[in-house]
């Protein structure tokens, strides 16, 4: 106590140490897959959950991909990352769960040609409900968990409601995604770098549904000034009508391209919303992720929606002072349907 109040930045610092390192318990599901490969040397690393901070990795996939994720255990041990100081590779949601201060949950089951979003929605349900409830009996009570496996926004919802011992607060689904991609639209659009282009918002559902929202949105300009998109695009029909439907359609474009759903990129956003989760957002910014709804923007409450927020002390916050028109408010309006839809079908199975 003394060292406090003599030296309270001292005692701060020294605190912070210890809390660093002590070693946090990282489970990321699907970690046999495509995006876990891009996602895991990410957090080995120290990118996501701090440079210093020590780690120990449960991997979680089904039986059939063990052989797999045997080879991705050679791989991380033979990079030597020095945070890490254990692997726990399973197919067992015990062990795969318990005591695990984060959790990326990448692993459902993939859309298949000809499935209908009501058939994806059967067939992850049921995993969802299993991993939610091992969360809840396993997991360190202040776990913070990411779905990333779509339809993520409602795989959230299932999974956290499914955990009543831990808040709703704790759960979260990834559009970071939409967000990056957001921005590099106006970024490109504007002949600028992503770095300059701040305040982009999304609204709603991980799907075709989203609403990308660039009504606070600002470009930093060569020379310094900082200018709305509004202004800097100067094209209300593109920012309306082309940038939606592009950031809307990415993931179908890149599967189009490149014969399989993005991969490197989904990794990037999840490591980014983990960060932004453990480490807080910068003074002045806002990230946007989905998250359970209290009633914000008049949206409907118990639904897994994405909102532009802050995050302190692994808390977030809905930011306040967006003014929509009606064409965003309409758009709003029907990915919130969707959501809604999708909860009702989700509680059926």
């Amino acid at each position: 106590l003394s060292l406090f109040f003599s030296f309270p930045h001292l005692f701060q610092q020294r605190l912070r140490s210890t809390i660093m390192s002590s070693v946090l318990r990282v489970c990321v599901s699907g970690a046999a897959g495509q995006i876990a490969y891009s996602l895991l040397p990410m957090i080995a690393n120290g990118s996501v959950f701090g440079a210093d901070q020590k780690l120990a990795l449960h991997l979680l996939d089904i039986t059939p991909a063990m052989g797999a994720l045997g080879g991705v255990v050679m791989e991380l041990n033979d990079s030597a990352y020095p945070l890490v100081q254990e692997i726990i590779p399973t197919d067992d949601l015990k062990t795969a769960f318990s005591g695990v201060h984060a959790v990326i949950l990448l692993g459902g089951f993939p859309r298949r040609k000809g499935m209908l979003r009501s058939d994806l929605l059967a067939k992850n349900s049921p995993i969802f409900v299993g991993q939610g409830k091992a969360i809840n009996d396993y997991a360190d009570k202040d776990v913070r968990v990411l779905v990333v496996a779509n339809p993520a926004n409602t795989n959230c919802l299932v999974a956290a409601q499914n955990a009543p011992d831990l808040p709703k607060s704790s759960f979260s689904a990834l559009t970071r995604l939409d967000l990056h991609r957001a921005r590099h639209q106006i970024a490109a659009r504007v002949g600028t770098t992503v770095a300059n282009v701040n305040g982009v918002a999304i609204w709603g559902n991980h799907s075709k549904t989203m609403v990308p929202d660039v009504s606070l949105a600002t470009v930093t300009l060569d020379d310094g000034k900082e200018q709305s998109v509004a202004d800097a695009v100067n094209d209300k029909e593109w920012l309306q009508g082309e940038f939606v439907s592009t950031v809307q359609q990415r993931g179908a474009a890149v599967i189009a391209a490149r014969g399989n759903s993005s991969a490197t990129s989904a990794a990037r956003a999840a490591a980014e919303h983990m960060r932004n989760v453990f480490q807080g957002t910068a003074e002045g910014e806002h990230v946007s992720m989905g998250v359970w709804s209290k009633g914000d923007y008049g949206v409907a409450k118990d639904i897994v929606f994405s909102f532009p927020v802050t995050i302190k002390d692994k808390e977030w916050k809905v930011v306040e002072g967006f003014s929509h028109d009606d064409f965003t408010k309409a758009a709003i309006a029907a990915t919130e349907k969707e959501l809604l839809e999708e909860k009702a079908e989700a509680l059926k199975q």
